[in-house]
């Protein structure tokens, strides 16, 4: 595509200078005392000359900006690396199971931020850590083995998906969203974390777009059934307990937990995206999950004993 751009030369012809001529001929000169011109004492600038009004065209003065390479206003404390900048992405178009190098280490980063956030909550916050690190560890390895295959099947879920149809995806964490669920958790023992997201590049309809987010919220149903049923087949274990109730318990309640927070309809959560795709299959799943917090609340106790 070309761009033209026509410059038109709008010099005065000698007609009109002859009645300019006149015109200042004919004016008293000392009008020019008693008239201020407010544009004739303003100060220019000193990082440029002022612009001149005599009727001649001149070449524009353009300044190109370009954006840092992310090295500049880096925050203080950097513990999951670096929030990820533009650059070309190479789009792998093999295996659905393919996961890349990057991918690999960002759901790393993403799980083991998330074990130090739950660590954090079964203390309290940091104060119970400082006071009982032992407590502090085994509360992040016990809430690790269901919140983890929560977390990367979620994610998966996602991926395969949006693999299905033919587009790019991969996980990305997002190392804002990691620090600021470690800083709250150490802070008010509570978790509240966005650690990061699928990447999805490809022409999809917003049927499709929809679907792929749906996707996550529903493996996590698959998990809460499947430890149900390891429960209803009296598996529960006994010994490796966390306060009152042992494994598959908390399983039960961190699929339901997070499979429910990202059908909340805000920002980049699942549920926006479903919600924009459909009104009524949202609000479908999310009276599914309604249902399945009251179940955990008032039946799976007594499943238990």
């Amino acid at each position: 595509m070309n761009y033209s751009m026509r410059i038109e030369n709008n010099e005065p012809s000698n007609e009109t200078g002859r009645m300019r001529q006149a015109m200042a001929a004919e004016r008293d000169p000392r009008a020019s005392r008693l008239e201020d011109d407010p544009f004739e004492r303003t100060p220019s600038p000193g990082s440029h000359t002022r612009a001149r009004d005599d009727g001649n065209w001149r070449q524009p003065h353009v300044r190109v900006v370009f954006a840092s390479n992310g090295q500049g206003g880096q925050p203080f404390f950097r513990v999951f690396g670096e929030e990820p900048q533009p650059r070309r992405v190479y789009v792998h178009k093999g295996s659905i199971w393919h996961f890349s190098k990057t991918e690999i280490e960002h759901l790393f980063q993403a799980t083991l931020a998330f074990s130090v956030a739950l660590a954090f909550m079964s203390v309290g916050g940091i104060f119970g850590a400082l006071n009982s690190p032992s407590a502090f560890l085994m509360g992040g390895l016990f809430w690790m083995i269901p919140a983890a295959p929560a977390f990367i099947v979620h994610e998966l879920a996602h991926k395969v998906s949006a693999r299905h149809y033919g587009c790019w995806a991969e996980f990305r964490a997002s190392p804002g969203g990691l620090r600021f669920g470690v800083i709250l958790a150490a802070l008010l023992g509570i978790v509240f974390m966005a650690p990061g997201a699928v990447m999805v590049m490809g022409n999809t309809t917003k049927n499709q777009f929809g679907k792929i987010a749906l996707a996550g919220p529903l493996s996590n149903i698959m998990l809460w059934v499947v430890g149900l049923g390891l429960i209803s087949l009296g598996l529960e274990s006994t010994e490796f307990t966390y306060g009152d109730n042992g494994l598959l318990y908390y399983w039960c309640w961190v699929n339901v937990g997070l499979g429910a927070f990202n059908m909340i309809p805000f920002g980049p959560l699942d549920g926006r995206k479903v919600k924009t795709w459909s009104n009524t299959v949202y609000w479908i799943w999310v009276s599914v999950f309604a249902g399945l917090v009251w179940f955990n609340m008032n039946l799976l106790p007594s499943m238990l004993g």
